[in-house]
């Protein structure tokens, strides 16, 4: 393992001081000038940029964990991961349950005026109207009417909500949803208070001086590519509950950087690459921490050799997963043969993972991939094959990304693979104009049900982004939305892994595991493992 020497340290320190990272943030807990008592600061790290912290247009792990504690809607997660009230203080359901009441509780924003039903109805009609990244999350909610908006048949302001007063809300479901309270927690159902967003325009979430708070924190500064810093929010109403003063993030996109700021006293909490495993695994401060996210490769169906069933699975049966996992991440991550990741969901009678019941798709040799590689060559007339696989700027999936490359052009003949390395905003914008021919993605539950992985490929969702459409595929997905028989439904959704994975629409590589230091005085940090990752309102330093 690599060793830091002492003239490469001196000289880094230097340099970060010189690349804008917080030079205040250098301990747990440093003096609050003034007053002489002590601050509670933490310093955290993320892998890139906040693309935006527009909650209509958020959809990324890194805008969702900071809306999420500068923000807040009707509900938020508490430490068992379940709904509990936030902004609304009581939730009333009718004999049919498809009609909810929220009573709001006397919150405010950051400039002072009230948190408003208004705000609500709002910022949830405005995702529409702005054709938002999680548009169909309403869809998914059975809130009445999001349907046909999104099919353009009805106007965005008949969406099921409305402000029935200031302090009451009404939504209406086109039918019960026991998934709905889950889905409030998302930043795409949070307040916007629409004077200030209007007065914004387009600027609005892309600076700090754009936006306003309600949650356990407010964004006091953001410099874009290098971090922000969170101030706790006095006029949060639980403030009380809020123990951390300010948290530093910095944006850290190399893992060897990581660790020197974490040697240096800079980092509170690093995440760790499979170089530093070895090193750090018996030190007193290092965890793990396994999440159902999953990490796969897109590829655009618009593109003929995609098209083809047999080329996509000799491209999945021609990379080894196990290598990938346990050789070149060697971080715990776990290699990936269907969609749904292991331990994330449970069938409701027999409490059986799903994919133990599905099990592995497309497992086979070398030998056997070349032979589909053959087979699907000659379906679509050529001989060989060349393509551009895009990866984001991030040190796993640029290693993932190379010992793809290795692996596709060693055991295909005829297969060539070049790599195109973008920042994480770019990929993200790419993927979205399926403007890319492969790509290594990512997908973190947005709810804790299968739902969240399937409803992804439905024809024209907003989270497909590689133009795959298949009716019969379509077809699983509604009957599942529409079976109230929680044994059924889950049939259903087991059926429709089974059609996706079985032409191999997607290629799927493995699922997270994060290698961690954390110092152990830090306390109370909550980590979800769908929505919103991280919730920082608890946060104390012993």
């Amino acid at each position: 393992m690599k060793k830091l020497f002492i003239l490469l340290t001196i000289v880094f320190v230097f340099l970060i001081v010189g690349c804008g990272f917080e030079d205040e943030s250098k301990k747990s807990e440093e003096t609050d000038s003034g007053s002489g008592d002590k601050a509670a600061t933490i310093t955290l790290m993320e892998p890139s940029e906040i693309p935006t912290l527009d909650s209509s247009h958020a959809h990324d792990f890194v805008g969702f964990t900071t809306l999420n504690n500068i923000n807040e809607g009707l509900y938020r997660g508490d430490e068992n991961h379940e709904p509990q009230l936030a902004v609304a203080e009581k939730h009333e359901i009718s004999d049919d349950e498809t009609v909810h009441t929220f009573t709001l509780r006397d919150s405010n924003w950051s400039n002072g005026e009230k948190v408003t039903a208004n705000d609500f109805e709002y910022a949830w009609k405005r995702v529409f109207e702005v054709s938002g990244h999680y548009s169909d999350m309403f869809v998914t909610a059975d809130v009445k009417n999001a349907q046909a908006i999104l099919d353009e048949k009805m106007d965005p302001e008949e969406l099921g909500v409305k402000a029935l007063d200031e302090n009451t809300l009404e939504v209406t479901l086109e039918s019960p949803n026991p998934l709905f309270k889950q889905l409030l927690i998302n930043p795409t159902f949070f307040p916007l208070y629409e004077s200030f967003v209007e007065d914004a325009g387009e600027q609005y979430g892309t600076e700090a001086d754009k936006l306003l708070f309600n949650g356990a924190f407010v964004l006091d500064s953001w410099k874009h590519d290098q971090g922000w810093v969170l101030k706790k929010n006095e006029d949060y109403w639980d403030a009380d509950s809020v123990k951390l003063d300010k948290i530093n993030v910095n944006v850290v996109k190399e893992s060897s950087t990581a660790v020197n700021l974490w040697e240096t006293g800079e980092l509170d909490r690093v995440d760790l690459s499979s170089s530093y495993i070895d090193e750090y695994e018996n030190d007193d401060n290092y965890l793990t921490e396994e999440r159902p996210s999953i990490v796969f490769m897109r590829v655009n169906h618009n593109e003929e050799a995609f098209q083809n069933e047999n080329i996509r699975k000799a491209l999945d049966m021609a990379i080894d997963k196990e290598g990938l996992t346990d050789t070149i991440l060697n971080d715990g991550s776990k290699p990936l043969y269907g969609l749904v990741p292991k331990d994330f969901s449970f069938s409701p009678n027999d409490n059986k993972d799903f994919r133990d019941i599905n099990g592995e798709y497309n497992e086979g040799t070398n030998e056997d991939a070349q032979a589909l590689f053959e087979e699907g060559l000659s379906e679509v007339n050529k001989d060989s094959l060349s393509f551009k696989l895009t990866v984001s700027d991030d040190e796993a999936h640029q290693k993932a990304a190379e010992f793809i490359k290795n692996q596709l052009e060693t055991n295909l003949s005829g297969m060539e693979i070049e790599i195109k390395k973008v920042p994480f905003e770019a990929r993200l914008e790419q993927e979205k104009a399926v403007d890319y021919d492969m790509v290594i993605s990512t997908w973190g539950p947005d709810y804790n049900d299968p739902m969240t992985f399937l409803d992804m490929w439905v024809t024209n969702g907003s989270a497909n982004r590689m133009d795959f459409s298949d009716e019969e595929y379509d077809a699983l997905i509604d009957e599942a939305n529409e079976e109230s028989d929680e044994a059924k439904r889950y049939e259903k959704l087991l059926e429709a892994e089974e059609k996706l994975m079985s032409e191999m629409h997607i290629l799927p590589l493995f699922q997270d595991v994060d290698a961690i230091l954390m110092h152990q005085n830090i306390k109370g940090m909550i980590r979800h493992p769908a929505g919103p990752d991280y919730d920082y309102k608890g946060i104390e330093i012993e």
